[in-house]
């Protein structure tokens, strides 16, 4: 497509509102997808540490029970 002027660029033959809010949206939705995905990644390596302490200790205290 192709515009004469910026303003007509930023207008997109009347549809500008519901163009640019829908590109403006999507990206808020990836960043927040970004974000909670590398939010349940540390989570997740969180919890993957304390069950293996868990693990490790409770195999140490029944090597120490026999």
């Amino acid at each position: 497509m192709y515009f004469q002027s910026w303003a007509e660029f930023w207008a997109m033959g009347g549809y500008g509102l519901f163009v640019w809010l829908s590109f403006g949206s999507s990206y808020v939705m990836l960043a927040a997808l970004a974000w909670y995905s590398q939010y349940q990644h540390k989570q997740f390596k969180r919890q993957l540490s304390a069950k293996l302490a868990r693990e490790k200790r409770l195999q140490q205290y029944q090597e120490q029970a026999h």
